[in-house]
């Protein structure tokens, strides 16, 4: 029953309310709402020199709806697209678009035209609104079922001020598509995932109460892309919550860190990799720009080093969470800050309402320490994939679902990514887990970025080869990090094969592109 609690009105046990037409069940565009009901003319949300006060950015998202319904045409339970980079107009016409009936598929710019129009197709989107690097390339291509593209910008600000604000508000029940991203396809053809608004909203709950970073007098600054479920969530919950967020469109260090101090920022969200450039910067910089404010970082996205995680804390101080998820699964475990330190390559304990348990191939429950399968279950999961039932089917086991992680916990109830399922390496009929060993040599000194993959082998069937970017200035040759590895992992976990790269293949949310790796 989509109500789901027994004081709703005019419900009776076995029954589902009988509600008015205009009830706004669990919605994201109902929650914002809300929050500028209580402060209509604080700002919300600002982007480079644009900003927005929530009574502005609810009557922008009103007429975004009204355009989609009226204008374009696009009826309840279809789908739009957007392809853009991030932007204040990106989170009004998600917000719009889902307050419309209409899932919404969030892509990323950075992908080809061909893989664009795929995508597209493949979501059924009708309108695609498109920021202006995307938006002529895209008028060249064929689509399956797009009508109309707009461009974000003078096209976008015309089209939305001949909307009329809409009248009466459409039913969002809270089990309708909020959005559609597609997943990384990291190891295959990217899958459109249905994400609730009833599994988004309780997902901003859960982060809330973890992180303590969003609420009416927080001032979050986002860079990850808004196109990904991780940015997307961390954009939503301040406004959700009556806060303030501050969106950037490109990332560059030493402005994070500006921001950090001259906006009084309270809480940051990163991947590893802007860690990483952050702490290129010279300490006389981290020092200037040192914040007096900011009380919260969360990583997600990829493992955290342990001595990332050691420049962390030692320069901001112990604020530092790392969050484990999934776009199928949300926001799944957190390690908190009092725990960084104690619990190296850990994910924490599961988010409040959230279950996971280990399992052993025969569907039976692991013991401590005992490597297996991640399941999840809990009010946060996806609603299954897009016009895939049989891969919903196999990620979804009586109500749990995996994504192929391997993992175990400890005696305490923490749990630790051993690797994807698919990543286990088989070297003499050995099983050997590549992030083992990328946490052994990330210490190494010269080592920035590293991955490793298992390749063919005659003798082995499978060997190790390490994929490393070297600090600059370094000179380090093969030889010297398979020496490192000595004594501190086994034989059969040391690399054969050791290649240099300059960048490490990553996509747009910082997962290791392995697949192109095992290309090279």
């Amino acid at each position: 029953m989509h109500c789901g609690f027994s004081t709703c009105p005019g419900r009776t046990m076995g029954q589902k309310a009988e509600l008015p037409f205009s009830f706004q069940h669990l919605s994201l565009p109902g929650g914002v709402r809300a929050a500028m009901k209580r402060n209509p003319t604080k700002i919300a949300a600002s982007c480079n020199e644009t900003q927005r006060t929530y009574t502005e950015l609810v009557g922008r998202f009103d007429r975004v709806t009204s355009g989609i319904l009226n204008d374009l045409g696009v009826a309840s339970g279809q789908h739009a697209a957007i392809i853009s980079k991030n932007c204040i107009e990106f989170v009004e016409i998600v917000l719009g678009s889902s307050q419309a009936g209409v899932g919404i598929a969030t892509i990323n710019p950075k992908l080809a035209p061909p893989e664009l129009v795929a995508i597209c197709d493949d979501a059924e989107a009708r309108v695609v609104f498109a920021d202006s690097d995307v938006a002529p390339v895209l008028r060249d291509q064929k689509f399956a079922t797009v009508k109309t593209i707009i461009e974000i910008g003078s096209e976008y600000e015309d089209w939305l001020a001949k909307q009329t604000p809409i009248a009466e508000l459409p039913a969002v029940d809270e089990w309708d598509t909020f959005t559609i991203p597609y997943t990384s396809g990291t190891t295959g053809k990217p899958k459109g995932v249905l994400v609730t608004h009833r599994s988004r909203v309780i997902a901003l709950y859960q982060i809330s109460v973890e992180y303590g970073c969003f609420g009416p007098d927080d001032r979050f600054l986002a860079i990850a892309p808004i196109c990904h479920g991780a940015g997307m969530a961390f954009v939503l919950a301040p406004i959700f919550f009556g806060g303030y967020v501050e969106i950037t469109d490109k990332f560059d260090p030493e402005d994070v860190v500006r921001r950090f101090r001259e906006s009084e920022i309270t809480g940051f969200f990163g991947v590893p990799t802007h860690f990483n450039v952050i702490f290129t910067l010279e300490q006389e910089v981290l020092d200037k720009y040192r914040s007096e404010t900011l009380h919260t970082i969360i990583s997600n996205a990829a493992p955290l080093a342990q001595k990332m995680k050691e420049k962390i804390i030692g320069h901001f101080g112990q604020i530092l969470h790392e969050t484990y998820g999934s776009t199928e699964c949300g926001f799944v475990a957190n390690l908190r800050t009092v725990d960084q330190l104690r619990k190296v390559a850990c994910v924490g304990q599961p988010f409040p309402g959230t279950l996971v348990e280990i399992r052993n191939p025969d569907g039976s429950e692991c013991g401590p320490e005992e490597v297996g399968e991640l399941f999840v279950t809990g009010p946060s999961l996806f609603n299954g994939y897009w016009n895939r039932p049989e891969e919903t089917a196999e990620s979804y086991k009586d109500g749990w679902v995996t994504v192929g992680d391997l993992a175990k916990k400890d005696d305490e109830g923490h749990i630790y990514i051993v690797d994807r399922i698919k990543d286990m390496v088989i070297t003499g009929g050995i099983n050997v887990y590549p992030r083992e060993v990328e946490e052994a040599l990330i210490r190494h000194p010269e080592i920035i970025d590293i991955a490793v993959v298992g390749i063919p082998d005659e003798k082995w069937g499978e060997k190790l080869k390490a994929f490393v970017v070297r600090a600059p200035g370094s000179e380090l040759q093969d030889e010297g990090v398979i020496e490192y590895c000595d004594g501190k992992i086994s034989s059969v976990k040391t690399p054969k094969e050791v290649a240099f790269i300059d960048v490490m293949p990553r996509n747009a949310s910082g997962k290791i592109l392995k697949t192109e790796l095992r290309e090279m």
